[in-house]
């Protein structure tokens, strides 16, 4: 399948010459697009009408929907991708216009009316006092979410091993007991270095891994029972418990979507 890379400049956070106070832009991506390091002067609001992409910052990594959307600060330096198809939407809110929403990246619940007002803006035509109301709504209503698919991946060479194997395949039914004895140091050993570098139990981050691609496989259409099999879970009701715990939604609501 053909891959397209995408180069975009690292700018520092400061002010520049923008027709509106919020500018909105879109995209339905041919293919599947990887975008390098880069950063923007203004702060972004990444969001998809359909379909996924992730942004990653650091170790940690992001996956976008139609319903969590990320909140990029001005001058934050992020890489990103998106499947083809996605149909990718992004609002630049124009730096010192506004506060920002948090000095980091975080999770934004996209709710039918933020996406109603982002796609009134999106109308150029749109007129000044209409526009001026518009986007002090969207500042109102625009908070972050309670949750997030937020993966923060292991760096060290201890975890590596494990992190590689789980992304390769989400359905990998080794438990940390299995891995510890596999890497020949103790379960506690193990145990400890999650939490030091994920912030999070091993349990916990196999299963944001498994949402993660979850979230992938539905977006293409997969249906619920098949995607739970791929992703480890033995049936379709305990797979629907994990992804709504992670997500806020159960896998026939994102899927609808």
């Amino acid at each position: 399948m053909t891959r397209e890379t995408r180069t975009l400049p690292a700018l520092a956070a400061g002010p520049v010459e923008m027709p509106f106070v919020i500018l909105g832009w879109s995209e339905t991506i041919a293919h599947d697009t990887t975008w390098n390091a880069h950063s923007h002067p203004f702060h972004e609001l990444l969001w998809n009408e359909r379909g996924t992409s992730t942004a990653v910052v650091g170790p940690r990594v992001w996956t976008v929907t139609p319903s969590l959307g990320l909140w990029m600060p001005a001058g934050v330096l992020h890489s990103g991708s998106a499947i083809a198809g996605t149909l990718c939407r992004a609002s630049f809110f124009g730096f010192g216009t506004m506060t920002s929403l948090s000095d980091t990246p975080v999770a934004v619940e996209i709710t039918p009316l933020l996406r109603l007002l982002l796609e009134r803006l999106a109308d150029t035509a749109l007129p000044d006092a209409s526009r001026t109301v518009t986007e002090a709504m969207v500042l109102d209503v625009l908070t972050p979410s309670p949750h997030e698919l937020l993966l923060q991946m292991p760096t060290s060479d201890l975890l590596r091993p494990i992190a590689d194997a789980v992304q390769e395949n989400p359905g990998d039914q080794r438990t940390l007991s299995d891995w510890a004895a596999r890497l020949g140091v103790s379960r506690r050993t193990v145990t400890r270095a999650f939490n030091a570098e994920t912030g999070t139990s091993f349990a916990r981050w196999v299963a944001a891994v498994r949402a993660q691609h979850a979230v992938g496989l539905l977006t293409r259409g997969w249906e619920v029972e098949a995607v739970a099999e791929k992703v480890g879970y033995h049936s379709a009701s305990a797979f629907g418990v994990a992804f709504r715990r992670t997500t806020g939604l159960t896998p026939g609501a994102f899927r609808a979507r």
